[in-house]
């Protein structure tokens, strides 16, 4: 019967979530990553050889090391070229292999079928998710969760009977999850957790005779030894490989203070975002959680208070431990100690986090609910309206992505000032023609931000109207503003070129050549423009 169960679960598992983000096979690419990523990026388009492969375990895109995303672009592409559809749904359909395992995972170690199944199904239908299985440049997000959740359930089996081929299964899969993004790099944290509750192996090897207590303990440390050292290996690759793209803000420009101050807040405010998922955007911009001093101290009290209670709780109700230093620790990475980027939080964060808080909710509240008939008649129907409105939250967020100008009207109806939503709005009208409005974005963008991309941007949909010495004077701006701006260099240069001025517009493609962007420097040479060098 419970494995009858288990397989009606996992149909409902997979179905639940096809209709809940199913809706992302009619989406488009996003103008975000979307191009540095697949569109325009030619080594994915170049198909597996020898050269591209090279390139996905060699390059850094975007500020990541993620070689095993890089490859599953190329595959897709390979498989369905420019259609958004088939990378959209390859995306959904690991996000939903990682629920399943989580699932299996929660079921084998339980043995409790319908808190497992619920917290599987909290997981893989909130609308949080969302971000992570719409936005094709979040394919690292999916794939590492894949392998994640695949290491997690090998780990189950290892802890079950201690062979070694379960343990190497198990140390390869969270080698996979860090080749597709390093955000899985606190699994090994996650295994030490999980060894209290519910492997209960920390007990059974504490109540062991006193003269192998210490020996089958130290055992339970070692063996997480080689994922703790792969975990070391994986921080500093990843640091190096921020630093390598410029998005690491160092402490002269945002010192830890205010970098404490914005973690502890966006602890309470990630779990805002999971109890009341509206208003999601796809960029907070730093100011967003307009942080006080009465915000850091009631944010501080809280975590204190619900962790004083966690521990207060640890025999009782070991799965509030589990479930809440899951949460807290594996936000660690992107929680803002190490400042990646402008943004002040992002949805996608809180992907494996959450799963520790679906744990406690799943185990939590039927604890509550002492008498079983009532939890019977109350818990079930319950249960299944709170997945039904998550599953529709979902589903209506997924409409958001349909294209960029409504992902950004959406995000500027939430988060009006918002300079990054206006520049890439204002891209993405450029894209199909509308300049006018264009511009009138990126004028925001330049009222809200001295941006430099903001004045490139402008001056690039000036050169389109033939409007080119306005696009020049911002042009112009952006260098002054960021003076090794290789694209404002070329895209000045072809001003220029179109103005007639064959000497600056020349020079100024060999200087962003000479900065790493040729462009089109070449085929300008070719028709015989670039006769001056």
């Amino acid at each position: 019967m419970k494995k009858k169960y288990t397989y009606l679960i996992v149909i409902f598992l997979i179905v639940s979530s096809c209709i809940a983000f199913g809706r992302i096979a009619g989406n488009d690419f996003i103008n975000l990553d979307d191009k540095a990523y697949v569109i325009e990026n030619y080594q994915i388009q170049s198909g597996f050889n020898f050269q591209s492969i090279k390139w996905a375990f060699t390059a850094v895109v975007k500020g990541h090391w993620h070689p095993l995303t890089m490859l599953s672009h190329m595959l897709d592409w390979n498989f369905f070229g420019a259609n958004p559809s088939g990378h959209h749904l390859a995306s959904l359909l690991l996000h939903i292999g990682a629920v399943i395992f989580l699932f299996l995972f929660l079921n084998k170690t339980t043995n409790n079928v319908w808190p497992s199944a619920f917290a599987a199904a909290f997981f893989a239908l909130h609308p949080l998710r969302v971000e992570s299985v719409a936005w094709v440049a979040e394919r690292k997000d999916v794939l590492s969760m894949f392998f994640g959740m695949a290491s997690l359930y090998s780990y189950a089996l290892y802890a079950e009977k201690t062979k070694i081929s379960r343990y190497f299964l198990c140390l390869i899969l969270f080698i996979l999850a860090l080749m597709s993004k390093a955000i899985m790099l606190t699994l090994p944290f996650v295994f030490l957790l999980l060894d209290y509750w519910p492997l209960e192996r920390w007990q059974k090897a504490l109540s062991a005779p006193a003269e192998s207590r210490y020996q089958i303990t130290g055992r339970l440390i070692w063996e997480k030894s080689p994922f703790i050292f792969l975990t070391i290996v994986s921080s500093i690759v990843t640091i190096w490989a921020q630093n390598k793209g410029g998005n690491i803000v160092d402490f002269g420009t945002l010192p830890f203070a205010e970098r404490l101050s914005n973690s502890g807040f966006s602890y309470i405010a990630y779990l805002g975002k999971i109890f009341w998922p509206v208003n999601l955007v796809v960029y907070y911009p730093y100011d967003y959680l307009s942080i006080s001093l009465w915000k850091v101290l009631i944010s501080t009290m809280i975590l204190i208070l619900i962790t004083v209670a966690v521990l207060y709780y640890i025999k009782k109700l070991p799965f509030l431990l589990v479930g809440w230093f899951w949460y807290l620790g594996t936000l660690i990475p992107v929680i803002g100690l190490v400042k990646i980027g402008s943004q002040s939080m992002a949805d996608r964060y809180t992907y494996f986090p959450s799963i520790g808080i679906a744990v406690i909710l799943a185990w939590g509240i039927p604890s509550l609910i002492k008498n079983i008939a009532i939890r019977k008649k109350v818990l079930f129907p319950a249960e299944i309206i709170f997945l039904t409105i998550m599953a529709f939250l979902s589903w209506n967020q997924c409409g958001y992505w349909e294209t960029p100008i409504e992902l950004w009207n959406h995000t500027l109806k939430v988060i009006k000032n918002n300079y990054l939503a206006y520049d890439n709005r204002g891209i993405a009208y450029g894209q199909i023609g509308q300049y006018q409005r264009a511009i009138g974005d990126f004028n925001k963008v330049i009222d809200l931000y001295h941006y430099y991309k903001g004045y490139n941007n402008r001056g690039f949909a000036y050169a389109n109207l033939g409007q080119y010495q306005n696009a020049i004077e911002d042009y112009n701006e952006a260098i002054r503003l960021k003076p090794d701006y290789a694209k404002a260099y070329q895209n000045r240069g072809f001003a220029y070129l179109n103005q007639r001025n064959d000497e600056l517009g020349c020079r100024d493609l060999q200087k962003a050549c000479e900065l790493g962007d040729c462009g089109l420097l070449e085929l300008i040479k070719g028709k015989g423009y670039c006769r001056y060098f």
